[in-house]
C-alpha cells in the first residue's frame, strides 16, 4: 500500500509519501510562502527525492479540514487534480484527527488547538488506547472556553498543540484545571506523514471516495460568507 499525502490545511505546507508503515519521505515547510507556490514543487522535490512513479500509487489522502479556506481549496484542488490524471481514490482526512494523529501513543488526552479567530478554534479531544485513536469528541469550531470547559470536565491530563497553542496560552493558563503541557515543536503542527499514516487506516477499512466526490469540510462559513449574512 502505497500513499501520496498532502497537507495545506494551517500555517504548514505538507507533503508525504507512507509505503507498508513505512514513511518514505516528507517535506514540511512553515513560512511565510503561500500553499500555491510550494506544495506542487514540494511534491515534485518529494518525487525526485525517493524515485516516486507516481502511477504506482495506490491513493491519495488530503487533509480534508477544517482549517484555513484558501489552504483547504488549494489542497483540496491540488489532491483532486492528481486524483483524475492518475485514475486514483481519494483518501479524505479530517485536519484535526490527523492533528491529533501526531501523538499516536500518548498516554494523556491529546487537544488539538486551530486558531479559527474571534476566540474560535478548531479542535477536538482525542484518546490512545491498545485499539488505536478514540474520538472523544469529534473535530469541531467551537469557543475556547468551551473546549476548555469540556477537557476540565474529564478531570484527566491533556497535552495541547497545534497552531492555536501559541494564540491561546494565556487562556489555557488561567482556565485550565487539570495537568497539562505543550507538544514539542517537531509535533505540534500539521504533518503530511501523520495524514498519510491515518489514510493507511481508512485505505484498509475502504474508505476512499473518487476525485469528482471529494470536497473540504470548513465546518463554519468564511468571512466574506458571514459578512453578506450580517448584511442581509
Amino acid at each position: 500500500m502505497k500513499i501520496l499525502a498532502l497537507d495545506s490545511s494551517g500555517l504548514v505546507a505538507s507533503v508525504a509519501v507512507v509505503e507498508d508503515d513505512n514513511l518514505c519521505g516528507e517535506f514540511t515547510i512553515n513560512y511565510k510562502k503561500t500553499h500555491s507556490q510550494t506544495l506542487l514543487p514540494m511534491l515534485d522535490e518529494v518525487a525526485k527525492m525517493i524515485e516516486l512513479d507516481l502511477n504506482t500509487v495506490d491513493a491519495i489522502a488530503v487533509a480534508g479540514g477544517p482549517g484555513s479556506f484558501t489552504g483547504l481549496r488549494i489542497g483540496s484542488a491540488t489532491a483532486k487534480g492528481l486524483g483524475l490524471a492518475l485514475e486514483k481514490p481519494l483518501i479524505h482526512v479530517p485536519t484535526v484527527d490527523a492533528l491529533a494523529y501526531n501523538l499516536y501513543g500518548h498516554k494523556w488526552l491529546v487537544c488539538p488547538l486551530m486558531d479559527a479567530r474571534r476566540n474560535q478554534t478548531y479542535t477536538g479531544l482525542y484518546e490512545f488506547t491498545e485499539g488505536g485513536m478514540q474520538i472523544l469528541r469529534k473535530q469541531c469550531a467551537v469557543g475556547i472556553d468551551e473546549i476548555i470547559n469540556t477537557v476540565n470536565d474529564t478531570g484527566r491530563p491533556v497535552t495541547f498543540l497545534g497552531d492555536g497553542t501559541a494564540v491561546f496560552t494565556e487562556y489555557i493558563q488561567a482556565n485550565c484545571m487539570v495537568s497539562y503541557d505543550f507538544a514539542p515543536p517537531h509535533m505540534n503542527k500539521q504533518r503530511a506523514a501523520s495524514v498519510g499514516a491515518l489514510a493507511q487506516e481508512y485505505y484498509r477499512e475502504g474508505r476512499m471516495e473518487t476525485a469528482e466526490a471529494h470536497a473540504p469540510d470548513y465546518l463554519r462559513l468564511s468571512q466574506a460568507e458571514r459578512e453578506r449574512m450580517e448584511k442581509r
